[in-house]
């Protein structure tokens, strides 16, 4: 180095390109174990021109570490990294601010840039954050306290890697099983091998196999070491089936009764990797798993801005790039969100011509139908809203509350009436206004005519979310509790009431305990076959990525729950 140490940047840098230039190119793991823990890293490079190979490396991480030079603090990329990681699933973010000695170790210099970092950070659905000043270069706070910042008593690097949670993030309830290979020796056998990427397989379970929707039993759960009585992930097994069913490389083995989307249509977030900018229309090969099939991408919802979060209209992406997108498919693919199953939620997008990866994708929802949308129909042109001679100003002073709407999700007696009843009631005690609207008072009135097909239930949702935007417009605080299964619908019950007066919590229990509860007997039904579209049991329900707050009802009480939830709008200053 300059100063006459060692280089150890060399023990990464493997390319020639590398070491000359001093960047980091290409992606480099490394591994290493300690006590406690064995570790990969996955080194990846800060450049824009390489975010590509950034977007690889983070696809499997845990927990990513966000380097920022303190000579430079936080920069447009940095934003973009942490925006990817959190995109990629990654909810462990460690912000290690390098080179402290460049900048003599003073303390408002590290208390800048994390202050900087932190006010964007907020924004992300991160479990944890965590800020450590060193130098890596000298070893402060790498692996034992620094004495040169006697000024910073927290944990160092090391410390947070052995001792961070880093439980995998699997689905252990729905089995998903992507067929990677027909196994077929003789005329004895035939066994369908594949990673377990969800949920668990044993012999005797029923599965249904996508996207044909033939159902068979499995019979045997074959690995290199016999057959076993489970697999779970990521286990590599061969199943095999009591039915002669027609499956082949690219089908999905999935648990009966909890079965992932099936679709031509579809919505994704796409990172554009590409320097040609996306084409709308334009065929592309789209790699899932081991399925490859032709498709296009019809619009691009919105592009987010890096530095702002802010959601932008946008015709295209250019190169490092992320943004909303709706897909058209030549054939169906299986697939969960990306949010619920890493492996069946992510895409690649390949250029038919040059065969180069120009994009990856993760899944959000089936795309909508274009035609008879009420989402997305415009509005007679000569219809105009009649403005309020009441300001908003006015009504927050009056009834001394900021509008918001509060939209309690989850799947059936999860209880979310319950606690926003219990909310209204809180509130009222304090002297706020608010409503409560919910799915049965709904289908009791506004809703009457609508059923339960996906399409039925985004359009109960979109009626709802029009009326809780006339609430808020009124001043009042509108408590909304709807199952409303697709992150799709709830993202654009969002768009409608507006960013900045919505908030959105999750209210789980396990599957178990909501059966226990059932005293309407609708999930016994549904696992008679006699209730379709039963979110949960006979189709999906997407949990949400980034609630504001999750409310787990097997362990708060219902007063428990609403006080977290008025402590929420207090926090966020819907309420004084």
């Amino acid at each position: 180095t300059p100063r006459g140490g060692v280089d150890l940047a060399l023990l990464v840098d493997g390319l020639q390109a590398e070491r000359e230039q001093g960047s980091t190119i290409d992606l480099a793991y490394r591994y290493f174990s300690t006590a406690r823990r064995k570790f990969i890293i996955a080194d990846t490079p800060g450049h824009e021109q390489y975010t590509r190979n950034m977007v690889t490396g983070a696809s499997t991480c845990d927990v990513a570490i966000i380097l920022i030079d303190a000579n430079n603090g936080v920069l447009p990329q940095t934003r973009r990294h942490s925006y990817i990681a959190q995109l990629l699933g990654i909810r462990h973010l460690i912000v290690a601010v390098n080179k402290m000695d460049d900048v003599s170790y003073e303390e408002p210099v590290f208390d800048a840039i994390r202050d900087e970092y932190f006010a964007f950070a907020s924004k992300l659905p991160v479990d944890d954050l965590d800020f450590i000043p060193l130098s890596a270069l000298l070893g402060d706070n790498v692996v034992e306290q620094s004495a040169n910042m006697p000024w910073y008593q927290g944990a160092t690097l090391m410390h947070l890697l052995e001792t961070i949670p880093v439980a995998a993030v699997r689905d252990t309830e729905r089995l998903r099983m992507p067929v990677q290979y027909v196994n077929r020796p003789d005329a004895d056998f035939r066994g369908y091998c594949g990673s377990i990427v969800g949920g668990v397989a044993r012999p005797g379970d029923v599965v249904t196999v996508l996207p044909s929707g033939r159902t068979s039993a499995i019979d045997r759960v074959v690995t290199a070491d016999g057959d076993v009585e489970e697999a779970f992930p990521p286990m590599a097994v061969t199943l095999t089936l009591k039915d002669a069913v027609d499956v082949s490389r690219g089908d999905v083995v999935a648990g009966a009764g909890q079965l992932p989307h099936t679709a031509d249509r579809l919505d994704a977030t796409v990172v554009w990797m590409a320097e040609e900018p996306l084409a709308l229309g334009k065929p592309y090969v789209i790699k899932h798993g081991a399925r490859k099939v032709t498709g296009q991408i019809d619009a691009v919802r919105y592009h987010t801005d890096i530095n702002t979060l802010a959601r932008e209209p946008a015709s295209t992406l250019a190169l490092n790039e992320i943004g909303r997108c709706a897909f058209t498919l030549a054939e169906p693919l299986v697939f969960d969100a990306y949010a619920n199953n890493r492996d069946l939620g992510a895409l690649i997008l390949i250029d038919r011509i040059s065969n180069a990866t120009v994009g990856a994708a993760m899944i959000h929802s089936p795309g909508g139908s274009t035609s008879g949308d009420a989402w997305e129909e415009v509005p007679h042109g000569d219809l105009h809203a009649s403005p309020s001679r009441v300001t908003p100003n006015e009504l927050q002073t009056r009834l001394g509350q900021r509008p918001v709407t509060v939209l309690f999700t989850g799947l059936a007696k999860a209880g979310k009436t319950a606690i926003a009843r219990a909310v209204e009631r809180r509130l009222f005690d304090q002297g706020q206004l608010a409503t409560v609207f919910d799915g049965q008072s709904f289908r009791l009135g506004l809703s009457r005519d609508l059923g339960f097909s996906a399409r039925d239930r985004s359009e109960n949702m979109r009626r709802a979310a029009e009326a809780a935007r006339l609430v808020n417009e009124a001043g009042l605080i509108c408590l909304t509790a709807f199952v409303v299964p697709q992150e799709s619908v709830r993202e654009r019950a969002r768009g409608t009431i507006g960013e900045d007066r919505f908030l959105e919590v999750f209210v789980t229990a396990p599957l178990d305990v909501l059966k226990e509860r059932d005293e309407d007997g609708l999930y016994a039904a549904a696992e008679r076959g006699e209730a379709p579209n039963v979110p949960g049991v006979t189709a999906p329900f997407e949990e949400p990525g980034g609630a504001d707050l999750v409310l787990h009802t097997d362990e708060l009480g219902l007063e428990e729950s609403a006080d977290q939830v008025v402590a929420l709008l207090r926090e966020r200053g819907f309420i004084f």
